[in-house]
């Protein structure tokens, strides 16, 4: 029964993310001025005449009021009918689906890095001692903090100065499929979300570090090293955890500037010439893509964190056990 509302509560998460996706993307464009069909006659340049703009409008639905074409539009997102695209007359779906694999890969590559950094970082910070420990633990803060919030088109446009124009040994450009493109777009994606995953899992580390069963386990005998791998992870892993799925929305987002930027194919390329395009079905679907994989995310950290923190499982279990029948025994 838990299984079932929790499965449920995650559905009306997701329908209720697609309708406020919908609903501020739709009124968002229309507010920022343009009229859409310019874009499906190809550009303010067309010099389309008065008959072809208005079969355009009337076939479009372009020509009703604006709260009828947000309604159907609602109905398309509600039936799945993205529709076409009006700057490239592409079903939109087939759209997303050729781009959504490449961004997909860049925010996975650049989620493994950024925890990868974000271990790192809190594991010296913790292990360091002394004088000279406490140094490099205020240096450790200071670079996360420096890192999480670096801009990604700044950090982007020095990776590029350095390695790909001084140095020559990364492109400067990801339009190939060579891993070596994957580099630099990986590094500036990830950097910044390892600043602030490393600043949640150190607190984490040295609060776990500190607890009673590290303690408990070093009078047994265990070394430093074997409690930190051990015990001491784990529990700082849990923090962290949670906040992946908001570490993958913003690296979905920043891959709007950093596609843009390394001139790789994506969705967040295509976002970006669909936002400009005033391209409204192609940028409803490529948001609510984003939007919906945000949620798939969440819904995964909160596994892995059920899976990992055993008091969850046992506060699960708990309730399973108070039943109406054993809370009126207790009652009784």
């Amino acid at each position: 029964m838990l299984a079932l509302r929790w499965i449920a509560g995650r559905l009306g998460a997701a329908a209720l993310v697609a309708w406020v996706v919908a609903t501020v993307v739709f009124f968002a464009l229309r507010g920022a001025g343009g009229d859409p069909t310019e874009a499906i006659l190809g550009g303010p340049g067309s010099q389309a005449g008065p008959e072809a703009v208005a079969a355009v409008r009337t076939e479009y639905g372009l020509d009703e009021p604006v709260l009828v074409q947000y309604l159907l539009q609602l109905w398309r997102v509600a039936t799945f009918q993205l529709g076409d695209s009006y700057a490239r007359r592409q079903p939109v779906s087939d759209l997303i689906g050729g781009q959504l694999p490449a961004t997909l890969i860049l925010a996975g590559a650049a989620l493994v890095l950024a925890w990868v950094l974000a271990l790192l970082i809190a594991t010296a910070a913790v292990s360091a001692r002394g004088r000279l420990g406490r140094l490099a633990v205020s240096v450790l803060r200071g670079v996360e903090i420096a890192a999480s919030v670096l801009p990604h088109f700044w950090f982007g446009a020095v990776l590029i100065a350095l390695f790909a124009v001084s140095l020559g040994w990364l492109p400067a450009t990801s339009t190939s499929s060579a891993p070596s493109a994957l580099v630099l777009p990986t590094i500036t994606l990830a950097v910044p979300v390892a600043g602030f995953l490393g600043q949640v899992m150190r607190d984490g580390l040295a609060e776990a570090h500190a607890a009673p069963f590290a303690t408990t386990s070093r009078a047994r005998g265990a070394s430093e090293q074997w409690v930190l791998v051990r015990h001491s992870l784990r529990h700082a892993a849990l923090p962290a955890i949670a906040l992946s799925g908001w570490a993958f929305g913003s690296l979905l987002s920043g891959a709007v500037v950093v596609e843009t930027l390394f001139g790789r194919p994506g969705l967040g390329r295509l976002l970006m010439e669909a936002t400009t395009g005033q391209d409204v079905p192609l940028v409803i679907g490529s948001v609510l893509v984003v939007a919906l994989g945000y949620v798939v995310v969440m819904t995964l950290a909160d596994l892995a964190e059920w899976v990992l923190d055993p008091r969850l499982r046992a506060g699960s279990a708990s309730r399973r056990a108070r039943t109406p029948q054993t809370e009126a025994a207790v009652g009784g």
